[in-house]
């Protein structure tokens, strides 16, 4: 058996940490990750199967009870996980009574999951509900997409729309479409709660002037989603800085031939601007 510090699962996420970092999305301890390991995952290493201790956590999780998640820590730098995995990380697996998780690696130096970590269990939650495969939550700070809410409405369908028509890609990869919230504090019950049930119908979630909450079935895939979101944005705020004026577009109709192209699910309820 091999131990945990050389598994796909920490190199993965020490690999897509500092990708983040280097996109400048995750400054200082900005950005928190969770990803969920499963039981015969965790079982094939030798330095998993022993609680190393207890931890309280600010949610009642026992709807993942038993569940285990390797998670970025509390006042962690991103630019450090990919060399120092065992401690600005842990594997966690959520106790029987759901109010705590029991520590099974990491966090060698004493330290605890992202304050986020509650609003990472709820979207978890949700998330397996419509999603047996969901495995990833993915919080960062994209640029564009911030500068984006201070100058956009704050409306789920106008936003969405506008990333679609930025690039063909938009609505390939985010065919649901993506939530935006009201500004509300970070690290707090009521921003856990409202992301999570915008976690029903979408994997991306804009928390205003803040960042993003994605969720996914893969780092990967996760990141990808963000990554064309954000790209979408840079286009946005490049025609801005160009004037703002745009002689041509891509229309509602080549939406639709996107659509019909691809066979994509979309949100027929952004997809759609009905005439006065």
């Amino acid at each position: 058996m091999t131990k945990f510090i050389d598994s796909e699962f920490v190199k993965g996420l020490g690999d897509v940490t500092t990708n983040l970092y280097q996109h400048g999305w995750d400054e200082r301890n900005g950005g928190n990750v969770s990803y969920r390991i499963m039981d015969d995952e965790v079982a094939q290493f030798e330095d998993t199967g022993k609680v190393l201790r207890n931890i309280p956590i600010d949610f009642d999780a026992t709807k993942l009870a038993g569940q285990y998640f390797l998670v970025t820590g509390t006042g962690r730098y991103f630019k450090n996980i990919k060399n120092f995995p065992e401690r600005d990380t842990g594997l966690v697996r959520i106790a029987d009574n759901g109010t705590s998780v029991d520590l099974m690696w990491g966090f060698n130096d004493g330290g605890e999951p992202t304050s986020e970590f509650p609003s990472h269990l709820m979207s978890h939650i949700a998330r397996q509900a419509v999603d047996k495969d969901q495995r990833i939550i993915m919080h960062c700070h994209p640029t564009n997409i911030v500068a984006m809410t201070f100058t956009q409405p704050l409306d789920s369908k106008s936003f969405t729309r506008t990333i679609w028509k930025m690039h063909p890609e938009g609505i390939v990869v985010i065919p649901e479409g993506l939530a935006v919230i009201p500004y509300m504090c970070p690290g707090t019950v009521q921003i856990g709660e409202t992301t999570a049930q915008q976690m029903e119908r979408f994997r991306t979630v804009i928390w205003p002037h803040h960042g993003v909450f994605a969720a996914g079935d893969s780092l990967d895939e996760t990141l990808g989603i963000i990554e064309t979101i954000e790209k979408s944005a840079l286009i946005f705020t490049t025609i801005q800085a160009q004037g703002g004026k745009m002689i041509n577009c891509i229309t509602d109709d080549d939406l639709r031939d996107l659509v019909d192209r691809f066979d994509l699910p979309a949100n027929r309820e952004f997809l759609y601007i009905k005439k006065p």
